[in-house]
């Protein structure tokens, strides 16, 4: 068991690093970006993309699968956040991520 997971989690460690750091690189402007665009504070964007992209590496992540920020999304909660608040914002994203796992 322990050969099990040591080949799956570190056969290719090199690789697996270096794209971590490509992705945090690309997700620092754009998550400020759109945390900008929806209307909250850029550190609101930079704490949401650093979870998700943790717990996407915990719970079955791909290689190559990036879990950020969209456009469309930054779009849609511009509205939610101007008339209730950064309180929803949780609750829609938190709300999106189980509809996202049960139609998956």
């Amino acid at each position: 068991m322990l050969q099990k997971i040591k080949k799956e989690w570190f056969s290719n460690t090199r690789s697996d690093l270096l794209a971590g750091i490509v992705v945090a690189l690309a997700l620092i402007p754009e998550a400020i970006a759109f945390s900008i665009i929806a209307g909250v504070d850029p550190k609101v964007g930079l704490y949401a993309s650093f979870c998700m992209a943790v717990i996407i590496s915990f719970t079955g992540g791909r290689a190559g699968m990036i879990s950020a920020a969209t456009g469309a999304m930054a779009l849609l909660m511009v509205t939610l956040v101007k008339e209730h608040g950064l309180e929803y914002l949780l609750a829609a994203t938190v709300l999106t991520g189980l509809l996202q796992i049960i139609t998956g």
